[in-house]
């Protein structure tokens, strides 16, 4: 689901969230980027306007969480969370760690599945929760 509003206030955007959304976004996007916020959403993505996603992450980093638990994620897929966290796109983590699409899917799938996330977005928060923002992504 994509949500596009006036409003980035937190209260909507958590509840949003919340309510099972992929895609924040503000009204004042251009036709070309609300394309391909659809598109982005479509295919399983999430995605956030900017000013939405700075204050997300502020927001988990300012505060103290509870430390989640890797256990099961294997030394690689802990690799792809880890890029993930660090907010690369699909093709970026392909590049970077030298996998096919289809070899990230799965692993990404694994991930879901293993840190019982709804979507890369609740993946984002678990790779925070796991201290991962704060690991150096590996090289591009």
């Amino acid at each position: 689901m994509l949500i596009l509003t006036t409003f980035d206030l937190d209260d909507h955007v958590y509840r949003a969230l919340h309510a099972g959304a992929s895609g924040f976004l503000l009204k004042d996007i251009t036709p070309p980027r609300l394309l391909d916020a659809i598109r982005t959403v479509a295919a399983g993505e999430a995605l956030l306007a900017p000013t939405v996603t700075r204050r997300l992450i502020a927001a988990f980093t300012n505060r103290p969480t509870a430390t989640r638990s890797l256990d099961g994620v294997t030394p690689r897929e802990r690799e792809v969370l880890t890029l993930i966290t660090h907010g690369l796109s699909n093709s970026e983590i392909q590049a970077t760690l030298h996998i096919s699409r289809a070899t990230l899917k799965t692993h990404v799938s694994r991930l879901l599945t293993k840190l019982d996330a709804r979507d890369r977005a609740h993946l984002v928060i678990a790779g925070y929760q796991a201290g991962l923002a704060e690991e150096s992504p590996l090289s591009r």
